[in-house]
C-alpha cells in the first residue's frame, strides 16, 4: 500500500505543477491578447475590458489558491508519509472526478487507495 501512496504523491505532484503553469499560462496568453484588443476597442468596450482582464487574473489565482496548491501539499504529504495526507488527497480527488477523463482517473484510484488502506487499517489489530 505504500508503493500506491508513493505514486500517488508523485501524481498529485505533477498534476498540480502542471495545472499552476497552465493556469498562468493561459491567463498571460489572454492578458497579452486582451491588451491588444483595447488598443482597437472604442470607450464602451474599453471600461469593459479594463475590468475583465483583472476578472481573469483573479479567476486563475483562485484556481490556484483552491485547487492547485492543496493538490501539492497532498502529493507532497503522501511523499513524507503524513497521515493526513490521504485525507486530503481524497477531498482533491473527489473534485479532480470532473476533469475528465486524466482527473477522473486520478480520483478513481485516490478513492481506491484511501479505501484500501482503509480496509487494511481496519483488518490489523491494534494493540
Amino acid at each position: 500500500m505504500e508503493q500506491h501512496k508513493r505514486i500517488l504523491g508523485i501524481l498529485y505532484t505533477v498534476t498540480a505543477t502542471l495545472n499552476c503553469v497552465v493556469l498562468i499560462l493561459v491567463t498571460a496568453f489572454i492578458s497579452f491578447l486582451l491588451s491588444f484588443i483595447v488598443q482597437e476597442a472604442e470607450v464602451k468596450e474599453i471600461a469593459l475590458l479594463e475590468w475583465l482582464i483583472p476578472f481573469i487574473q483573479v479567476i486563475a489565482i483562485c484556481g490556484i489558491v483552491f485547487f492547485a496548491i492543496p493538490s501539492m501539499i497532498a502529493g507532497a504529504g503522501l511523499l513524507l508519509g503524513k497521515p493526513w495526507a490521504l485525507t486530503l488527497a481524497l477531498v482533491m480527488g473527489c473534485f479532480k472526478l470532473f476533469s475528465f477523463p486524466f482527473g477522473t482517473a486520478l480520483g478513481i484510484y485516490t478513492i481506491w487507495v484511501y479505501a484500501e488502506n482503509h480496509r487494511q487499517q481496519q483488518a490489523t489489530p491494534q494493540s
